[in-house]
C-alpha cells in the first residue's frame, strides 16, 4: 500500500484532536508482519517501522502515535506498507482544526511488484 499524508498541526477544537491513521485488516488465520516506511520531500524517509495484526483482526495505528516513527506535524509525507500476507489497509485523516471537523478515509490498491 501507498498512500499519502500530512499530519495537521495543532489546533484542535474540544475533545478532539487531528490525526492521521493507518487501518489494517487481515481476514487471514495467521499474523501479518507489516513494514512501513514514511517518505518526505525534503528529509530522509523512516523505514521499517515493524507492526504485527493478529489472525483474522483489525489494527489502527495513529501516525503521531507510532512507536520507532516519529511524524512531524505539518509536514507532507508517503507511507509504504509492505505485509508478509495480503492484508487490507485503508488510509484516514481526522481533521478538527474547524468548527466543521472532517473524516477522510482511502483504501489502498495493492500494485504488482
Amino acid at each position: 500500500m501507498a498512500g499519502a499524508g500530512r499530519v495537521h498541526p495543532r489546533g484542535e477544537l474540544g475533545s478532539q484532536e487531528s490525526h492521521e491513521a493507518i487501518c489494517v485488516l487481515n481476514t487471514s488465520e495467521e499474523e501479518a508482519r507489516l513494514s512501513i516506511s514514511f517518505y518526505f520531500e525534503e528529509r530522509e524517509p523512516i523505514k521499517g517501522v515493524e507492526v504485527v495484526v493478529p489472525p483474522e483482526r483489525t489494527l489502527h495505528l495513529r501516525t503521531d502515535r507510532l512507536e520507532g516513527a516519529e511524524i512531524p506535524r505539518g509536514v507532507p509525507y508517503a507511507v509504504r506498507v509492505a505485509s508478509s500476507i495480503p492484508v487490507v489497509v485503508q488510509s484516514s485523516r481526522m481533521d478538527t482544526t474547524q468548527p466543521a471537523l472532517s473524516l477522510m478515509t482511502a483504501v489502498a490498491h495493492p500494485v504488482a511488484r
